[in-house]
């Protein structure tokens, strides 16, 4: 069956629709950031060196538009060995990417009259450009990377145009991705799925959550996808045709307030199977990705007490010898505290 598109009159679907997404992605990408971000992205640059492809920014700092809070940024690099001072980091670094970091730095704003100083915190998560190509596409078994850089991302850093046209790229199969892996838990009738695009986004994003054991309430889910629905709902669109294009769906139709599209049962129901093996994975590759942290976070003493000053309204006070030795002597105050809040 040809994929076809109905908005009036109906026609076939050409490759027109994955230029259109790329060519948003790129624009996207391209959206200028607050001078703050592109400050502490150049620093994060400095720290791995030469090796940096790309930095990219996203994330609730990112929609929100505030310096408040942790910032999000990947950095794509050519190689581990380069990226790292340490060898052990740039090992443990090939091992369930990306590996994570916390970075701390003190920004001057002079854009105002008067110079002020803001504490930036980021963490952010180091990545070699295979890996990160595998990870936004079809191939990834995973959905850890395509399912961040669906969402809006700014791109930066980046080091020529042949890394800009590799990220515009990535980012567009993330989203082909992202849509092609998760329709097939909208309800169907022998194969035909009818759906609005709000339903699909929400859902979309309540299963990836859930993969990464993230309990986000319906209300943030909504949210998100609320905060930039026009946004979500055009890729959405693109993304759909591009996958009747390539057959990985049978028929991809436009109404004026919903989607349809056609899929042999068959096909939907490995579809499914193939997420419930995903999931599962996602959650033990997870658990390995978080005792890495505790090697590469650094020190993790100051991000710890500012989240929970941050939710308990409580100023902390360690002494020289609980910071030096927080496993040891500070875990009395910060355990209590911790097994009571939320600090992802």
């Amino acid at each position: 069956m040809s994929a076809s598109s109905r908005s009036g009159t109906k026609h076939g679907v050409t490759d027109e629709h994955l230029a259109a997404l790329r060519s948003r992605v790129s624009a996207e990408l391209r959206e200028p950031v607050r001078d703050s971000i592109t400050w502490l992205a150049n620093e994060i640059t400095a720290t791995h060196g030469p090796t940096v492809l790309g930095v990219l920014f996203y994330g609730s700092c990112l929609r929100k538009e505030t310096d408040e809070g942790v910032l999000d940024f990947w950095v794509i690099v050519d190689d581990y060995a380069s990226a790292h001072s340490k060898p052990g980091h740039a090992l443990l670094n090939g091992f369930a990417p990306p590996s994570v970091y916390y970075l701390e730095r003190e920004y001057q704003d002079t854009a105002t009259e008067t110079t002020t100083r803001t504490t930036l915190r980021t963490k952010y998560g180091v990545v070699d450009r295979r890996a990160f190509e595998r990870g936004t596409s079809f191939d990834a078994w995973q959905p850890y990377m395509w399912a961040r850089f669906a969402q809006p991302a700014r791109l930066v850093v980046c080091r020529d145009d042949d890394a800009q046209a590799f990220f515009d790229g990535a980012v567009t199969n993330a989203v082909v991705t992202f849509v092609g892996r998760l329709f097939c838990h909208l309800p169907d009738q022998s194969g035909l799925l009818r759906f609005s695009l709000p339903a699909f986004w929400q859902e979309a994003f309540r299963r990836t959550y859930d993969s990464e054991r993230r309990p986000e309430g319906e209300e943030y889910i909504r949210g998100t996808y609320q905060e930039n629905h026009a946004r979500y709902d055009a890729v959405a669109t693109h993304a759909f045709h591009c996958l009747a294009r390539a057959r990985h769906l049978d028929e991809a139709m436009e109404h004026p307030r919903s989607f349809s599209i056609s899929v042999d049962p068959k096909r939907l129901r490995l579809m499914r199977w193939r997420w419930r093996a995903m999931r599962a994975l996602s959650r033990v590759v997870g658990l390995a990705r978080l005792l890495k942290t505790t090697v590469t976070f650094g020190d993790w003493v100051p991000y710890v007490l500012w989240k929970l000053e941050k939710h308990t309204g409580r100023k902390i006070e360690l002494t020289p010898r609980q910071r030096k030795h927080p496993l040891i002597f500070a875990w009395p105050i910060i355990l209590p505290l911790l097994m009571r809040q939320n600090l992802r």
